[in-house]
């Protein structure tokens, strides 16, 4: 994976994200935490991954195996206990097609087998340099 970098400057808590083939998204904390709301929180875009990841494997392997399905929605919740310091996602999938009750358990598998929910199950070891 190409190198993200972001940058924040003095605007409470805008914060740009870049790709390396220069997409932008911006992040932002909601009013009640300071900020003005103008982006997805740090929370809401780690959801985001999950989501388009789970939706982008499940696509794959439809159109692979040439299943009649024309759209699949997806609601992910992200909650944190703190105290237990156990976080949580809640995804919903909502498959519109073709399909039976064989292929409804496929997928279900497959969900689980988008890289970013490998990421998130499994231990994560971060590296930090302060330069």
């Amino acid at each position: 994976m190409e190198t993200i970098s972001a940058k924040i400057d003095t605007r409470l808590y805008r914060t740009e994200i870049r790709s390396a083939s220069d997409n932008i998204i911006i992040a932002d904390e909601p009013q009640e935490m300071g900020g003005k709301n103008l982006g997805f929180s740090p929370a809401e875009l780690l959801a985001s991954s999950l989501a388009s990841c789970t939706l982008i494997t499940l696509r794959m392997y439809i159109n692979r195996k040439g299943w009649d399905v024309s759209e699949i929605n997806i609601k992910v919740d992200f909650e944190r206990d703190v105290e237990q310091n156990v976080s949580s996602f809640i995804r919903k999938i909502e498959v519109t097609g073709e399909i039976d009750e064989t292929q409804r358990q496929k997928l279900h598998i497959i969900a689980d087998k988008c890289p970013i929910h490998k990421i998130l199950t499994h231990t994560n070891k971060i590296q930090t340099t302060l330069i």
